[in-house]
């Protein structure tokens, strides 16, 4: 016997019913995703903000206040008046080396000013409190400073500025900067892009425009590039380690070029083994995603070039990679992404934790933030944890930074099509 249109209609409003329940609660655990997501990004943002800012206690081994000359504060004073509070105050011995070191007539006002503070008055903190107990706990905090350090002042202090920028790596946390790791970080990051980006982009060319998807061969490599990318970051440092480190010392450590003086011991734990490094880990995201930007391309674009006389080189040069470069700088985007925050692979290639020399070149031994970042989170002063905070910060705005950048290419490429 057929169903009858009532049993129909009744079956009907009964799956109907169903499939928006069904799609409700979907909805419900699609936008419950979203809420926790952005919950956990924004905590985890809040928590770094907490650390880099608050109040702090200093103490000074002299006050600031008893080097007066006429009533006139030292941060208004000459820079004679300056250099004289220096002779008076340190040893003979002192004096001699920073005038040696620079003579006072080429130093300016500040930095005169910046060497009576740092060898006469010898400010130190004691004691710091996170942003959250700065704004909500202050009466407390200033009551229990005035039984344990009567003579500290409370300062609200801000561990990221700009001589925090443009400041060395110090085992002094007050003095300590991220200059070295911040240039080191750039220079390994240019290093990997001008690598990988090519050699992944022409890979996925090739792959797609040119191999034959029936061979064996290109089989097996499509296979061991799928593979690759899910690889642990630890092994493409090993890797690195044995071939760029160790094998083409001569060519990373820059011996090959003149670049290590005779007499010395060639050593490849460079800038350039680190970006060569990085460049392998990303190459598989890079060669993947440029592969699915190059398949979206339209198949009657190539057809087009094809008909009015285009070789295959020119259809892929003028078509199919400018229709492709929008998806391209995406894939780029997430690679380089995850290659400034990468730490494992340059710690096994002989990244330095502790260095206070520039990078000058390629051949240069380097640190990087992410680097810097763990060694201080490490040290037990609770000073070191603030700086951290406020390198984290930084490391942050650099990968900002480099996808706005990635990001405007995208567009302004997309707007060409």
């Amino acid at each position: 016997m057929g169903i009858s249109s009532e049993d129909r209609e009744t079956r009907f409003e009964t799956n109907l019913v169903s499939r928006h329940r069904h799609g409700k609660f979907w909805r419900f655990v699609y936008a419950s995703s979203t809420v926790v997501g952005m919950a956990v990004l924004v905590l985890l943002l809040l928590n770094i903000l907490n650390s880099a800012f608050g109040y702090a206690a200093v103490v000074y081994t002299i006050d600031p206040d008893e080097l007066a000359i006429n009533g006139y504060s030292i941060e208004m004073l000459h820079k004679d008046d300056l250099v004289y509070i220096l002779e008076q105050n340190v040893s003979s011995g002192v004096f001699r080396k920073l005038a040696n070191d620079k003579p006072f007539a080429d130093r300016s006002r500040v930095e005169v000013y910046d060497l009576v503070v740092e060898w006469v008055v010898k400010p130190q903190i004691v004691r710091t409190w996170s942003l959250a107990e700065s704004l909500f706990q202050k009466g407390m905090i200033l009551e229990e400073m005035a039984g344990i350090y009567p003579d500290a002042e409370v300062q609200f202090v801000s561990w990221l500025d700009a001589d925090f920028l443009t400041t060395p790596q110090s085992s002094d946390a007050e003095k300590a900067g991220v200059r070295t790791a911040l240039l080191g970080s750039l220079a390994v990051i240019v290093i990997t892009i001008l690598f990988a980006f090519p050699l992944g982009v022409g890979a996925a060319v090739y792959l797609e425009e040119y191999a034959d998807p029936g061979k064996l061969i290109n089989r097996i490599i499509q296979t061991n590039i799928n593979n690759l990318a899910g690889v642990p970051s630890i092994i493409y440092g090993i890797l690195g380690l044995a071939i760029f480190v160790r094998a083409l010392e001569p060519f990373t450590s820059g011996a090959l070029f003149g670049a290590v003086e005779a007499g010395t011991t060639a050593n490849g734990r460079t800038i350039l083994s680190a970006g060569l490094t990085l460049g392998v880990l990303i190459l598989p995201l890079i060669i993947i995603n440029a592969q699915e930007a190059i398949k979206a391309v339209p198949n009657s674009l190539r057809l087009a070039s094809y008909g009015l006389g285009g070789t295959r080189w020119q259809t892929v040069w003028h078509h199919v990679l400018p229709s492709a470069l929008p998806g391209i700088l995406t894939g780029t985007i997430l690679a380089v992404s995850r290659a400034v925050g990468e730490t494992a692979p340059l710690i096994v290639i002989g990244a330095s934790t502790f260095i206070t020399v520039d990078p000058d070149g390629p051949f240069s031994k380097f640190t990087v933030l992410p680097i810097q970042i763990y060694q201080w989170t490490s040290r037990p002063q609770a000073e070191f944890r603030n700086i951290a905070a406020a390198a984290i910060i930084v490391l942050l705005g650099l990968l900002l930074t480099l996808n706005a950048t990635a990001v405007l290419l995208r567009n302004r490429y997309s707007k060409r099509l």
